[in-house]
Formats: structure tokens, C-alpha cells, sequence
């Protein structure tokens, strides 16, 4: 699995229900599991350094300082 840079948390969100959706209602391998669980993996990573990114901007933002990096907070 494959995540555009510019996929949204909530675009990542939604994958990751799918994901688990499949899993939960649909026979699989069990290499066939273990790939979901790699997507599963990948996104959560994803939405994780997000987080930290938006964090990062906000301890900035809060110590009344400028960010070099872009501007937007969804980014």
C-alpha cells in the first residue's frame, strides 16, 4: 500500500476502517492477513507522524515564534 503525501487524517482513517472491516468479515490466508496488517501498520504510522507534525507546529505556534516549514496545519 501506497499513501499520497496528500491523503488527510481522515482519508487515512477511513482506509484503516476498511482495512479492519475486511479483516473482520472476510476469510483470508494468513499472508494474505499478514499484508493487511502491513497496510494496517503503514497508516497508522502515517496518521502518527501527522500528529507529530501538527504538534510540532503548535509548541511554535504557542511559544509565539514562526515556522520556516509550510504554514498549514493539515500538512
Amino acid at each position: 500500500m501506497e499513501i499520497k503525501n496528500d491523503t488527510t487524517m481522515e482519508e487515512a482513517f477511513d482506509q484503516l476502517n476498511a482495512l479492519l472491516d475486511d479483516m473482520e468479515q472476510s476469510e483470508h490466508s494468513l499472508e494474505e492477513t499478514f499484508h493487511l496488517y502491513e497496510d494496517g501498520l503503514k497508516l497508522i504510522q502515517y496518521c502518527s507522524e501527522k500528529v507529530d507534525t501538527i504538534e510540532k507546529k503548535l509548541v511554535i505556534l504557542e511559544e509565539g515564534g514562526e515556522d520556516d516549514s509550510d504554514s498549514r496545519i493539515d500538512s
